[in-house]
């Protein structure tokens, strides 16, 4: 992934984990495998579980901790309401967003 991919991942993946949590509840292990298999290739797990404790702070999801097989409870996220929210918010921004890259790219300068 180049740099200027990896930028614009950066700025996304929040939503595509909101995204991810709209229809089901996720660990932060699997969470980050699924988006792998997505082709979100470079994101590790330390970005996803940084995310998830800004996410979890800013009252989007709801927290369960589960019993593991292979250690500590599991934290497991569900969204929330709030969560739903931003999530909405996430897709009008990018639908605002694409659509002036779109008529940039199409329309250039000569609008101008």
């Amino acid at each position: 992934m180049g740099r200027q991919e990896t930028e614009l991942l950066k700025g996304v993946l929040e939503g595509a984990i909101l995204e991810l949590l709209r229809d089901r509840a996720w660990h932060g292990y699997d969470l980050t495998a699924h988006l792998r298999e997505l082709g979100f290739t470079d994101v590790v797990e330390g970005t996803v579980y940084a995310l998830l404790v800004r996410i979890e702070r800013g009252g989007l999801v709801d927290v369960e901790k589960v019993p593991s097989e292979k250690g500590p409870p599991r934290k497991v996220y569900t969204l929330n309401d709030a969560g739903l929210a931003r999530l909405d918010e996430f897709w009008n921004a990018w639908s605002a967003i694409t659509a002036r890259m779109h008529s940039l790219r199409t329309e250039g300068t000569s609008s101008s």
